[in-house]
């Protein structure tokens, strides 16, 4: 099993230290990318796919551990699109 097929499982089995960091990888393995903001852009974060597909989060701050609704919210969109199998 690779690094990120681990780390899929970590999401999906919806722990409660998952990082913004790792959502991001995760995110990059589906053919998200994070559309840049401009300086005002506050904590709320946007990544797209090639289908135009949004999943919208705020940032973590000050800490960098995402809330448990996220990664739910996370998962089902993944799900919604068929990217995540469980």
């Amino acid at each position: 099993m690779s690094k990120i097929e681990k780390l899929v499982d970590r999401l999906l089995s919806k722990p409660a230290d998952f990082t913004w960091g790792e959502l991001t990888k995760v995110l990059n393995y589906y053919g998200y990318k994070e559309i840049k903001t401009g300086k005002t852009g506050g904590s709320r974060r946007k990544f797209a796919d090639d289908a135009s597909h949004l999943i919208s989060l705020h940032k973590p701050h000050p800490g960098d551990i995402l809330k448990h609704y996220q990664i739910k919210e996370v998962v089902e969109s993944l799900k919604e699109r068929g990217k995540l199998n469980e």
